[in-house]
Parts: structure tokens; sequence; C-alpha cells
């Protein structure tokens, strides 16, 4: 699988003009009561050194059951099987704050050597990672960041400023350049999605966006019923609407199923984060003209392959450092252990039936 690539991101979104909503998806905020972890910068890596094998990884996503989320940690669970270690998912069925946080501290029971975690908030996660940290235990965002003193790395899908920007450009050009757009997103405190709407608010102010309105940012906590009740909503509340920008492939879906089977259909435009397969009858019935995304299943292989490389002395998370991550090739460590994924790929109608995930 070839690592996909969009120029111009809506959570980087561009290249043939994609409608963009972010799905599932930045910033974070130091945890005061957390206590820091381990210090990264005055570890020792050695990046000529063999990848251990036997190394006990679990992933713990936001939620389970979530059809983002599952090809995410599937993605994991090849790479874990390539590098001869031990998969494990535990989870919450909920993407409530604190619903992670009894997950980590079983694991530090369990003596995992890596905790590969999709935070629900930067900050409710952040003592019980900590305490991971100091037990030994590696730790690697994925997807949704954790504050950055809780963790070792963090697998980013692509950059928050790219996916902010061009969000904005897109409802841009599905509003015909004016007009009201709403932002159906996930969960209040969803790392990613905040950072990737405080951009785009940003990216609103400036002039050429003057016609663009905001009118209201919901959240569906990414819950299927309860974004297609917030579609509803935002239509029946704001009826001069023209796009709803969802960076969640459970709003995405939801707002696309409630307009494709009413009268908005073919005069409010649906764009965000969706897997092919979960929109390729919105595509196909016209409700949805483009959408976009990164392979889910490389962010877990990546943040896997990340994992080993910590367990294994490879890395420690310093800016600069490099590792090898099997199919997707090297990659280098970023700023405050940032590793980015690459930009994701735009589908439509002339495209969605060559993919299958």
């Amino acid at each position: 699988m070839t690592r996909p690539f969009l120029t111009g991101v809506l959570s980087a979104f561009t290249a043939a003009g994609l409608v963009v909503v972010l799905a599932a998806c930045g910033g974070t905020t130091k945890n005061d009561t957390a206590g820091p972890g381990p210090d990264r910068s005055t570890a020792t890596a050695d990046p000529g050194a063999a990848a251990k094998e036997g190394v006990k990884m679990a992933f713990l996503p936001k939620q389970l059951n979530n059809p983002y989320s599952d090809i995410e940690v599937g993605g994991g669970k090849q790479a874990l099987e390539e590098l001869k270690g031990e998969y494990k998912l535990v989870g919450p069925n909920d993407a409530s704050a604190s619903s992670q946080v009894s997950y980590i501290n079983t694991l530090i029971q369990q003596r995992q050597d890596v905790i590969g975690i999709a935070a629900n908030d930067p900050n409710a996660v952040c003592p019980s990672l900590n305490q991971a940290r100091g037990a030994g235990i590696k730790v690697v965002a994925f997807d949704s960041d954790a504050a950055k003193d809780c963790r070792d790395v963090f697998i980013n899908q692509a950059t928050t400023q790219g996916i902010g920007e061009q969000l904005v450009k897109q409802a841009k050009e599905l509003s015909g350049g004016s007009g009201e757009i709403a932002i159906l997103s996930a969960t209040p405190n969803a790392t990613n999605q905040n950072a990737w709407i405080e951009v785009a608010k940003q990216t609103l102010a400036k002039p050429e966006y003057a016609n663009l309105k905001l009118v209201k940012v919901a959240y569906g906590n990414d819950d299927d019923q309860k974004s297609f009740q917030e579609a509803q909503g935002l239509l029946q509340s704001f009826p001069d609407l023209k796009v709803i920008v969802a960076p969640t492939t459970v709003g995405i879906a939801a707002a696309a199923r409630y307009v494709s089977s009413s009268s908005y259909k073919g005069k409010v435009a649906v764009t965000g984060l969706g897997t092919p397969n979960q929109m390729r009858a919105f595509v196909k019935d016209g409700t949805v003209k483009q959408f976009a995304l990164w392979n889910p299943a490389d962010i877990g292989y990546l943040a896997a392959y990340a994992g080993v490389a910590l367990s294994s002395g490879q890395i420690t998370g310093t800016e600069g450092q490099k590792f090898k991550a099997g199919k997707l090739g090297e990659y280098t460590i970023g700023a405050n252990g940032e590793i980015v994924l690459g930009p994701p790929t735009t589908f439509d109608a002339a495209n969605i039936d060559k993919f299958d995930f």
C-alpha cells in the first residue's frame, strides 16, 4: 500500500479540490497535575539497535466498534505481526473524556511494553500515562494527541495547520464563495479536531473569506445517532446553511445519511473525512461530491513501528531521530515528538471504487 498523497490538506485535504471534513480524528495543553514523565531528551538512542521481538503493545482507541478506529488498530495488528510482537486491543464503548483512564491503569498492571492511545481528552489521561511511563512503559499517541509531557511520540495524520486551512478552502468552494457553514465535530474535548477548528476559525478571519460565516460548531460525540440528530438540528436552525463540514468519520456519514433522504439534498453540501466503504453510497447518489482521508490502517501501522522502535532503544522521541516503518519507509521525528504520516487522498466518483477500506 502506498502512502496517500494530497497537497494542501484540510483531521490536509486538497489535491483535486476535495469536499473535506476531517474525521477522526492536534494541539495539546499540559496537565499541571499530571507530573511530567521521563525526560526523553536525556535518553540515548541507538539507531543501529535490532528491533526486539515479543514487544507487548496494547492499543487503546477513542472507542471500540468505531469503523475508523477499527481500521486504525487493524494496521497496528498487522505491523506487530511483522515485528513478531504481541498485539492487544482494549477500550471503552463511549468516547468520554475519562473513559480511557481505567484501561491505562489495567495495562500498567499487566506490564505492557508499549501503550498506543488515541486520547479522548489530552489531559484526563495524563496522570495515568505518566504512571505508565514511570513504570518503563513507552507511550505512543496516535490520531488524537495526549499532552506532550504524557507520551513519548505522537503519530499525526497530517499537519494541523494544513488540515484547518484546507477545511475552509473546501467550504468556500462548495458554498460558491459565500454563505453560512457549520462544523459537525466529535466530542468537545477531541484534541485533533479542536486544533483543526481553531485553525479554521483563524483562517476564516482572513479578508479572502469575509463572505463565509461559521454559524455553529456542533458535537455529535462520535456517536452515529447523536451526530444524525445534530446534523438535522443544524439544518433546521440555519435554513440558509450551505455546507456541513465534519472532521470525523462518524459525523460525515451521519450528516450524509440525513441529507441524502431529505429535501436538503442537492442544496447543502457535506464534506469531511470518511472511509471509502463508508461513504461510497453517498458519493454515488450525489449527496457527497468529494471527501478525503489518509489510510487509517497506516496510522496504526506507523504507531506500532514507532512503539517497537522506542521499546528497542532505536529512538527516544527526540526531534531529528529517524526510524524505519516497514512498507511506509523511513520517518523523522519532528518537534515535540510529532511524527507526521503524510497528507490524505481525495475520494470522488471517479476513484472511489479503486479503494476498499
